[in-house]
């Protein structure tokens, strides 16, 4: 089998109906509990950042990892630096960003706070959970 990452995605639509795709992309538009079913066979999903400012492909990702993908989950398209820790957050573990990124930022940008305050699809415990039990 191919590498995840070299995959071709076909749409959320044409998934659902075929029974041999294993990567899908979803679009900023799509519903991802669609995927819910067919989490067992998924090796790649691809989640369309058409905007910095549309924040619905977190909303799919949080879905997916909370459902139990354990697969390949890619931001792709305007996808800034200082948006990838939360990305990370919410479930995301690869990037396929439209402008190039320094690797030496991104490496600050993720190292720059030791705590989160909040849960997420990730495993870190918030600080007040350590706090307070």
């Amino acid at each position: 089998m191919a590498d995840a990452a070299e995959e071709p995605c076909v749409t959320l639509e044409a998934f659902v109906t075929q029974d041999d795709a294993t990567a899908v992309r979803v679009e900023a538009g799509d519903d991802a509990r669609a995927l819910l079913p067919f989490l067992d066979r998924l090796t790649l999903v691809e989640v369309a950042f058409p905007t910095y400012r549309d924040g619905r492909g977190y909303s799919a990702a949080r879905i997916l990892r909370e459902a139990g993908y354990r697969g390949t989950l890619r931001a792709q398209g305007d996808v800034l630096i200082d948006q990838i820790p939360f990305m990370q957050r919410c479930g995301f573990d690869a990037f396929a960003p439209q402008a190039p990124i320094d690797e030496a930022v991104l490496a600050r940008s993720l190292a720059r706070y030791a705590e989160v305050y909040q849960g997420a699809a990730d495993a870190r415990a918030p600080v007040w959970r350590r706090r307070h039990g």
